[in-house]
This record gives C-alpha cells, structure tokens and sequence, in this order.
C-alpha cells in the first residue's frame, strides 16, 4: 500500500494498492520533487470518474509504467471533489493549452508547481490520436533532464498568461452596467438559437442535464407573469427538455434518480454514474415545471428522485453521500462493466416476468438483441437499456387492455425487476458527503416539501431538516465561525470554499420558508457574513472561489461558468436578493448589483454559459415581494393558504410563516424582517399578508381571496 491509504477520499483509497508511489498533494511531495529535482505528475480525478478506473486499470496498476513513473516523477493524486481549488487551476492551463478539459485529467509541474504539459486520459500505448502514456513519459523525462531551462521559462510564461486569464477583467466602467431588462430577451433567444426541436435540449451530442439553463428558463417565465401573459417559449423549451431526459435513458426507470449525461442526442444511451448534485437540481427543476406547467408528471420525476436519494444517498445521520459509479460487475460476474448493474437481456425480462412481459418490452423498448444505439466499442451488445418507448395508452391500444391496467401492471413490473437488480453487486458507492453538494440537495427537498402535500411534504421537510442538523453538528465551527468542506468515516475536513457557504446558505433559506423556524435564517445570514469576509472582491463585486491563504494554489480564481453545478457568485446573487427580500439587507442587496454588474449590458450573449446569473438578473428585475402567514402549521386553515401559494408559480416570491403560538420564534423573526411583528391573525384564524417590497395589500383568510391577490400582483 502507497501513501494514499491513510487518506479519507474514497478516490485516492482507490489508488491506494496501485504500484505507483503516490503521494497526496502537500507539502510532502512538493519538498521530494524540490530535493531529488524532480518534475510532479498530478493526476485529478474523482471516485465514480469511467475514464479514471480506465487509466488506473490500463497504467497505474501496471508495473512497467508504475517503474518510469517512480523513477524520474513524483506522482501525486488529488480528488478534485475534495481539492475543487487545485482542480480549476489546472483545470484552467488544460482548457487554455489543449482547447478542451475533463477527467482524469494529467498535468506535469514543475517542484514550483507551475504546469508545463497537460492533458486528459492518455492510454498505455498510442491509439485514437492519443500519445502513450509511457512514451509520453520517457519524453517528458528526457526534455526535462536535457533542456531544463526551456521547459522552466516555458513553465513561467503560461503561468503568466493564466495570472492575466484569472486577474481583472478589463471592463471599463461603461461595461461594467447592470444589464437593462432586455437583456433577459437576448438571453431567451440564444437558449432558442440553441434548442433541439426534435429531442430537446440544447446542442448535439453528448447532452449535459446543466439544470441551471432550465431555472433560468423557468423563472424567466414566471417574472414574466406566468400562464396567458408571458411568452411560452422559455416555459416550452425547459419542459421539453426535462421530459425527454425523464422519458430517456438517462433516467433509471427502475430505481429512480438520473446519470450523469446522455453521450447521444436522444437521450438514449447515459454515462451511468449518478451525482447528487444532478439529482438536487434536476429535483428542483422538476417541481418548478410542474408548478409552471401544471403538470403533474414533473411532480412524479421529482417525487421518484427524491425515493432515490432517502433510499441510497442518504448517511444514517441524514446528510448525503456524493455519487454512484458507472461501473459493477456484471450478474454473470468478471470484470467490471460500465453500466451492468442496469442493462438486461430480453432473455432475463422473460424469465423473470412471464406473462408480463410484453408489456415491459413495450414500455421500455426491450429488443431481442439488445436496443443500444450508439455503442461503437460494443459495450452493450445484446444489453437493453430501458427508456419510455411507448405510452401507457398505446400499450393499451395495442394489447386490449386498459390503460389503468398497463399502469398496475408496470408498477409490478417494475418492483420485480428492483428486487432483481438487489440481487445484483451494486456501483460503487462515494460516500463522503460534500458540504455544497448537501445544501443544493436541503434546497430541492424543502421546496420539493412546498410544493407537495400530505405525508411526502412532511418527509421531504424531515429529510431537509435532518441533513441541515448534520451539517451544523458535524461541518461547522460555530466558535470560530468556520465551515468544513468534507465529512467521511467520522472526519471533517478541508476549510470550505466559497460555493460551500453559497449552496449550504441557498439551502438554509429554503428550509427557513418550508418550516418557519428561524434558526435556518439566523444561520444562513451568519453564513453570507462569513463568506463575505472570506471571498468578496471589494474592487471588481463577485466572490472568489477560494481565500487565497493557501500558497500551493497559484491562482485566486473567481467562476464564472454555470456547468453541471452553478457557480458560487451566481448562487451568491440569489441569496443576496432572497436575503433583501427577506431582511431588507441593503448591503445585500448591493452586493447583488455590482456582481451582475460585472458582466455589463452584454450578458444576455452569454446565456449558455451563464444561465444561472441570468437566473440572479431576473430576480432583480422581479422586484421584492413577500407573503407572510401568520398561523400554526398544525392548522388545517393554514395548510390551506399555504397549498394555495403552492398552486402559483411564484419563483421570486419570499414566503414567510410565523406561528403565534412559538412566541420565541415569533420574536426571532420579528427582529430581522421588517413589519412581521404587527401582523396578526384575523378573527382568529390563519391570515396571509401578499407585499411588495414590505409594502402589504390588506390581510385575508382565505385560500381564494390569497390566490387571487398573488395572481393579481403576479399581473
């Protein structure tokens, strides 16, 4: 065993047998690399990575370039889930020398820890256009043993250029303009510029899930004004969108929750691995089109995501771990497969199903020779990856039946193969549980716990509520007032960055509206303040990812990019203006200004890019309103108004419950949001207050009389 076995991350535990002598990244490996003159190998990946276990398998289990490596490298593994600070660093010189990035990605430093080569997967021997690993490190070697000084001044110039990359923008202070309103219509027509009519989504293959695109999508429809007064084309295109991965095979349709990507265009073919910060977005996006659209099969997707996470995503404690591999083994057993634990053969569905199984070969596209479209390398040859081929009312066309029966006969159907699939050796399980990944997934189940009713509301606030108590209890040190980034197998570790605070605060705030209880606000305001101590630029606005305290990471870079998880100062921003609307915090409120500021009157151009800060522009433009209800949650009369804000899609609207009854609470929240402490119930009954910008119409107590005031000021 290497040095990697006394760590905690489950990715470096991976490589802990490997022949490599590897070394965590820190000052260890940095002094061996100074003292033997020896240039540093850095290997980023993470645990559930398919390209990583490749390049392990291939390379670093192998003793031949095990050899090369120890001999002329000092070889250190990072896992950027842990390191995302020293991940977007070398993330940045990959991107910028090479034109694109991923993982596992390999970069070469100098003891200085200035790269000077990178790239991503290299295979053992050259092939697909890809040097060899091992030729590309006996090359390396000779350059850096015979012309030293060049690869030093060339080390030194790229540093150079990427400090330039990551310093100030350049924006004269013209530029540097909050963006007109119309800006949010330039932004709607890339996203239509960009729109697959016939599969939706957005571009051609691979398709991401970037849920951040469908958010702003959503929430642009709702500022607008929501059904009959607001174009349909945003509201249509995130619809789509959410129903073709929900129908494809990017959702597992037997155990719920999603992949991480579809590597076609149709949605039919996923990269199996599952993240919890894919299943906490596209929960959030789902319950939000279903408010936006009515329809509940969105409320469905979300409700069968959420089973997914409480059932195998979730720590005893009640936070949640981060992932779940592609790869198992598959039934039959050898080695490791990429997506086995989900593919069947048309032969298992017969037997294990009988008479039904018609049926399930019409539901999910099952073929006698498998139906795995896209599969050049033969992966799932004879394999069936299951997708929604046809309609509960076709199929009952189609076989006399009727469609309630195609329903019954589906949900057998589908829990005999779960239970079958129990049976089978389940994907790796990343169990650490990653600060910012938990605050998204706190967000999505408490307005998932808005939006239902009945017992599923009540769990997924329960679930909110216990992954919050973990975090507190475990990640944060309220003495010092510092967050914890990681948590595994009893440690908590790594001083939190900047998107930890941002997503953990996002997630206490929605929690604050689904239970009341102030505690979640308090905290959430000490959160931002911390945070804004720790990573505010004063002189351009926006928040930088890290402190730059720590001098291994050469670059204090600020994010931008919205990808598979929204950057830190786009989160930022809707905390900032959810707080004003809450608090009437000016110093909030101006904080949100000059980060979307930063990006000028152009920023609707960069809506593919950026669509979560678009999300932060149209909050702004949405005004501050609030409704407050004053009632005991344990009162019919108050589940009533409250199930009647549920009905309206009110993205923008902070929603405030204030129990007369908890006097505490009742003054706790009194003392930071203005003008709760003189509204009463009326008659003795639960009240509801609609504002704008802490300015109330008159009270009422009834579901009707509320709708139609929020509809009116949505209008």
């Amino acid at each position: 065993m290497n040095r990697l076995a006394t760590e905690r991350s489950p990715y470096l535990l991976q490589h802990a047998g490997n022949p490599v002598d590897w070394y965590p990244w820190g000052d260890e490996a940095f002094d061996k690399a100074r003292r033997e003159n020896k240039p540093i190998f850095l290997s980023i990946g993470y645990s559930t990575c398919h390209w990583c276990h490749v390049m392990e398998h291939e390379s670093f289990e192998n003793e031949t370039i095990a050899g090369v490596l120890n001999a002329s490298f000092v070889a250190v593994k990072v896992d950027r889930e842990e390191r995302p600070d020293v991940d977007r660093v070398y993330m940045t010189f990959v991107q910028s020398t090479t034109g694109s990035g991923g993982w596992p990605m390999s970069v070469f430093l100098t003891p200085e820890l200035k790269p000077f080569f990178g790239g991503t997967y290299f295979p053992p021997e050259s092939r697909w256009g890809r040097p060899g690993f091992v030729d590309l490190l006996q090359e390396i070697a000779r350059v850096w043993k015979d012309d030293r000084q060049r690869v030093d001044f060339a080390a030194a110039e790229l540093l150079d250029r990427l400090r330039a990359v990551a310093g100030a923008d350049g924006r004269d202070r013209a530029e540097r303009a909050l963006a007109p309103v119309e800006s949010l219509d330039e932004a709607i027509e890339q996203f239509q510029m960009a729109f697959d009519r016939r599969h939706a989504g957005f571009g051609d293959a691979p398709k991401f899930p970037r849920p951040s695109e469908l958010l702003f999508l959503l929430r642009e429809y709702g500022r607008r004004g929501g059904e009959g007064r607001a174009p349909d084309a945003p509201r249509l295109m995130a619809a789509e969108t959410l129903r073709a991965m929900a129908l494809g095979g990017m959702r597992d349709h037997i155990g719920g929750g999603f992949h991480r990507y579809s590597v076609d265009a149709e949605w039919r073919v996923p990269h199996f691995e599952k993240m919890l910060y894919d299943q906490a977005q596209l929960v959030l996006a789902s319950v939000e089109a279903a408010q936006a659209t009515g329809d509940e099969f969105y409320a469905a997707v979300a409700e069968d995501t959420i089973h997914y996470v409480l059932r195998d995503l979730r720590d005893p404690g009640g936070a949640f771990y981060s992932a779940e591999d592609a790869d198992s083994v598959p039934p039959g057993g050898g080695p490791k497969r990429e997506g086995a634990f989900y593919v069947w053969t048309d032969e298992e569905i017969g037997a294990l199903l009988g008479d039904d199984a018609e049926i399930a070969r019409k539901r999910f596209g099952i073929e006698a020779g498998g139906n795995a479209p896209h599969d050049p390398h033969g992966e799932f040859t004879g394999q069936n990856l299951l997708y929604t081929a046809q309609s509960f009312e076709d199929i009952a066309a189609r076989t006399g039946r009727t469609a309630d029966e195609i329903v019954a006969v589906l949900g057998n159907v589908r829990q005999t193969l779960f239970d079958q699939r129990r049976r089978r050796q389940r994907p790796h399980l990343d169990d650490k549980i990653i600060t910012s990944w938990n605050g998204m997934m706190i967000a999505a189940l408490a307005r998932a716990s808005r939006t239902f009713s009945g017992p599923e509301a009540i769990r997924c606030r329960e679930a909110a509520h216990r992954a919050a108590l973990f975090i507190r209890e475990h990640l944060w040190r309220d003495a010092d007032r510092r967050l914890l980034r990681r948590y595994r197998d009893g440690e908590a570790a790594i001083d939190a960055y900047a998107e930890d605070y941002a997503c953990l605060v996002w997630g206490l705030l929605e929690l604050f509206q689904a239970d009341g209880d102030p505690a979640w606000l308090e905290w959430a305001r000490t959160l931002q303040r911390v945070q804004d101590d720790l990573f505010w630029d004063e002189q351009e606005g926006g928040w930088f990812s890290t402190t730059g305290r720590d001098p291994s990471v050469l670059l204090r870079l600020k994010e931008d990019y919205d990808g598979a998880e929204p950057s830190a100062s786009s989160v930022s921003v809707l905390n900032a203006i959810a707080l004003a609307h809450f608090t009437a915090d000016d110093d909030a409120r101006a904080k949100a200004e000059r980060t979307l500021s930063r990006y000028g009157p152009r920023i609707g151009r960069a809506a593919r890019a950026i669509p979560m800060m678009l999300t932060g522009l149209s909050a702004w433009y949405a005004g501050g309103s609030q409704i407050v209800v004053v009632g005991s949650r344990d009162r019919e009369d108050t589940a009533s108004l409250l199930d009647a804000i549920a009905r309206i899609y009110r993205p923008f609207t902070a929603v405030i419950s204030v129990d007369p009854q908890s006097g505490d609470r009742r003054q706790r929240v009194a003392a930071v949001v203005p003008g709760v402490a003189s509204m009463q119930m009326i008659g003795g009954r639960a009240t509801a207050y609609v504002c704008q910008d802490f300015a109330c119409q008159a009270p009422v107590t009834s579901a009707a009389d509320l709708e139609a005031q929020v509809r009116d000021q949505r209008r």
